[in-house]
């Protein structure tokens, strides 16, 4: 259910990556290494977790909702979960109906034999196709825009897989990055714009695809590239073999992996992700500074932003805010009063350290301004005396469509407010933003290229690099029944 007020606390107020993958061709213990791979990407998705192995014969399969521990670390799982091929999926849900029927991977019995497959991303014309497969007698088993590529690729006249899988996807707009599973190989492919992550490693004689880099450290894989932007890798008995079959495309990468969606430890194209972040800081201590006593982050996200926020100021870095790490996003009360406490059950004031003292807080983004207010809240109950607040990240002033669980821009306060008008929201002392220039500094780049932007950056911008088929088609009055069904 879709709740009306899009400042209501049960939304959170953080954006959501939708999902992680791993695949893996070539282990004796492959869907035991999936299991680790996906605890390593558990941050990209937390209310669902699933496995497809292929062991030579068969196909195997478990979804399950929930985390991938308690799942997927009992052995009984895993030595059904038999084969030296594997892929793996976790999974946030949206706005809509949690299902297993929408866990992935996704699995069905083609013509040409077993195919499964999962998906990070979101197919921006998904309900424009499935529509239009309905009506050629298409029957769907999920609600998942993920489903489409199935359908597309079992309907396709090409007579391979590959060639088919290709057609599928030349056919699907917005974003994807996929690791397939057939009883020939594993296929990883990323969307010709590569606005998803995707990289290869390996191990031993094994090769993986993973979302981040992490997930290659945590099975010990050595890490070899990333999936260029519009390259289909397959793995199979006979080797690996790269395929370019799209119109080459000037890539835009997700500006905002480096954000906050991707963990810290990881690299993403190419860039240490905790060094981009520490140096979103220290432009943000350029372009906004600030006396004060201490540099606080909003633990966990705000760390590395703020340590070089710190480092380039010379205002001392501390540990103002305390965060609980055993409190689920799930914990919603129905009192008011419950409810309004619950952001001290993650995070709590440091009340020794903050008493009398002002304070710049530093987090990667504001969304809907709950956590926020909240936050400056307590702090100030603590006994702070000046709570400054400074992002590490533009405005979020637009929805992304490729992807990513944000509101619809009734739900973003920047969309709603000014700096000055979202200040006075949250009750901050003041309030600043790192500028979009300052963010492609932090990537080494000296400013954003207005006439081709280097990453998609449309959350900030409004510039979104594909068309947004099922978007447009639909009047702004229908946008919130659209996400229902787009994400049930």
């Amino acid at each position: 259910m879709l709740t009306t007020n899009p400042f209501d606390p049960a939304y959170g107020d953080k954006l959501r990556e939708e999902c992680g993958i791993f695949g893996i061709w070539g282990a004796a213990t492959a869907s035991a290494l999936v299991a680790l791979g996906l605890h390593a990407l558990q941050h990209r998705g937390q209310e669902a977790a699933g496995i497809t192995s292929w062991d030579g014969n068969s196909f195997h399969s478990h979804r399950a909702m929930g985390h991938v521990a308690g799942n997927f670390d009992r052995d009984d799982i895993i030595r059904r979960l038999a084969g030296g091929a594997a892929i793996g999926h976790v999974r946030y849900s949206t706005t809509g109906e949690t299902a297993l029927r929408n866990v992935q991977p996704l699995f069905a019995e083609l013509a040409s034999g077993g195919f499964a497959v999962a998906h990070n991303g979101n197919i921006s014309n998904a309900m424009k196709l499935r529509r239009e497969l309905n009506r050629r007698g298409s029957i769907f088993q999920s609600t998942s825009d993920t489903e489409v590529i199935i359908h597309l690729v079992a309907t396709s006249t090409y007579r391979t897989l590959l060639d088919r899988f290709i057609d599928a996807l030349k056919q699907v707009e917005g974003a994807y990055s996929l690791v397939c599973l057939t009883s020939e190989g594993v296929i990883a492919c990323r969307d010709p714009l590569g606005i998803r992550p995707l990289v290869m490693g390996r191990l031993g004689d094994a090769y993986i695809f993973a979302s981040e880099t992490v997930a290659l450290d945590v099975v010990g894989a050595t890490y070899i590239r990333s999936v260029e932007p519009g390259e289909l890798v397959v793995v199979s008995e006979k080797g690996v073999k790269s395929h370019r079959p799209f119109a080459s495309v000037r890539p835009r990468p997700c500006i905002f992996e480096h954000v906050y969606f991707s963990r810290p430890d990881s690299i993403v194209d190419g860039s240490s992700v905790y060094s981009v972040r520490k140096q979103i800081g220290a432009e943000l201590a350029r372009e906004n500074p600030v006396d004060a006593d201490f540099v606080v982050p909003v633990p966990d996200s705000g760390v590395p932003a703020a340590i070089g926020y710190a480092q380039e100021s010379g205002i001392p870095f501390e540990l103002g805010i305390i965060r609980s790490h055993y409190v689920g996003r799930t914990f919603i009360q129905p009192s008011d009063h419950v409810r309004h406490l619950g952001v001290k059950l993650k995070h709590n004031a440091n009340i020794a350290l903050i008493q009398g003292k002002k304070l710049v807080l530093i987090d990667d983004s504001i969304v809907r301004g709950t956590t926020s207010l909240k936050i400056v809240q307590m702090l100030r109950e603590a006994g702070a005396r000046e709570v400054h607040m400074r992002i590490a990240s533009p405005p979020t002033r637009h929805s992304c469509f490729y992807g990513v669980d944000t509101p619809e821009r009734a739900g973003l306060l920047a969309a709603q407010m000014n700096v000055p008008e979202m200040s006075d929201y949250i009750k901050a002392d003041s309030l600043a933003f790192l500028s979009i220039d300052g963010l492609y500094r932090a990537l080494g780049e000296d400013a954003r290229d207005e006439a081709q932007p280097q990453h998609c950056d449309a959350c900030f911008t409004g510039d979104y690099p594909t068309r947004l088929t099922d978007h447009e088609e639909h009047e702004p009055a229908d946008q919130l029944a659209l996400l229902a069904e787009r994400y049930a």
